[in-house]
């Protein structure tokens, strides 16, 4: 009896070939929870539930310092503190400045100096690395497929050939010894079968066949759409965050500018107060003058008349 393996997971026992190689997770877990690029650093992680779109450290940092903003660098919006995401920072620390990405021509590869470190002898950054990596991961298992396809396809033809020989040995079995020698064919050669039902095979050419040229072509513009769509994409948030940092200085500056006039006006409703306190205190104290007078001026007149 095989023996026995148990999920990472669930705990369930299984073969070891029902595993993944990372994870060793079960079938079912594999499909309740899937392998996702985590939204902000675009790393993969095990989803725990469908709204789960950001890994554990992410989430803990939006916690801890807010939504993060994109790097100066690779522009992946995983920067909380500075303008340098911490996979930037770390490999600046470590390889010195970035240089440009021969893939995505952006200024966010930094060579380690070592070319078995390089993918292909290319100074890729990391996003690009990723992809060229599935790229040739993908492309070896399409070959792979090919091939074996291929050698299933000569076996069939072997085995009909052997059959066919076979029938024709049965059908002459009746006649002698010498014409059976002189009348059954003799065996051709596998090649030879195979050319002779006009399917010659080569595995060099199923392995570089057109189809394969094609599916590598292919798969690499599928990758470059994608890297431009996440660009788009980064690209609309920051228009986004900026239209909307816009939009809280100019309501911002009209509560400012409200403010200051509802003052002007109460400045200037106190200032007309205060004048016309002013006038009216100045009236009553210009009609008391007037009338002392008057009061004078009949005892002016007294005195005179009184020798």
């Amino acid at each position: 009896m095989a023996a026995l393996y148990a999920c990472t997971k669930c705990n369930q026992r299984c073969p070891f070939e029902a595993l993944s190689q990372g994870q060793q997770l079960c079938k079912e877990c594999r499909i309740a929870h899937p392998m996702v690029k985590c939204t902000y650093c675009r790393t993969e992680f095990q989803q725990e539930s469908k709204t789960n779109t950001i890994c554990k450290k992410c989430a803990q940092n939006v916690k801890l310092y807010g939504t993060p903003k994109p790097c100066q660098y690779c522009n992946i919006i995983a920067t909380f503190i500075g303008n340098k995401c911490q996979r930037c920072t770390n490999s600046e620390k470590k390889y010195g400045p970035p240089h440009t990405c021969e893939q995505c021509k952006q200024h966010c590869a930094f060579d380690r100096k070592d070319d078995r470190k390089k993918v292909d002898g290319k100074l890729l950054c990391w996003l690009c690395t990723l992809s060229y990596k599935r790229v040739l991961q993908k492309t070896k298992e399409q070959r792979k497929h090919l091939s074996s396809s291929s050698h299933t396809a000569l076996q069939e033809k072997e085995q009909l050939t052997w059959l066919s020989d076979a029938s024709h040995y049965n059908s002459q079995k009746t006649l002698s010894t010498s014409s059976i020698q002189n009348e059954i064919p003799k065996k051709k050669p596998k090649s030879d079968v195979i050319i002779a039902n006009g399917d010659s095979f080569s595995p060099d050419l199923a392995l570089d066949s057109p189809g394969t040229d094609h599916f590598v072509i292919m798969s690499q513009l599928k990758e470059e759409v994608a890297t431009l769509k996440k660009m788009l994409h980064q690209k609309d948030q920051l228009i986004l965050e900026k239209e909307k940092k816009i939009t809280e200085l100019k309501a911002e500056f009209q509560y400012q500018e409200n403010q200051m006039r509802s003052k002007m006006n109460q400045m200037e409703k106190m200032h007309k107060e205060v004048v016309e306190q002013q006038q009216a205190r100045n009236r009553e104290l210009m009609k008391q003058v007037a009338a002392l007078s008057k009061g004078k001026k009949p005892e002016k007149a007294g005195a005179m008349t009184s020798p």
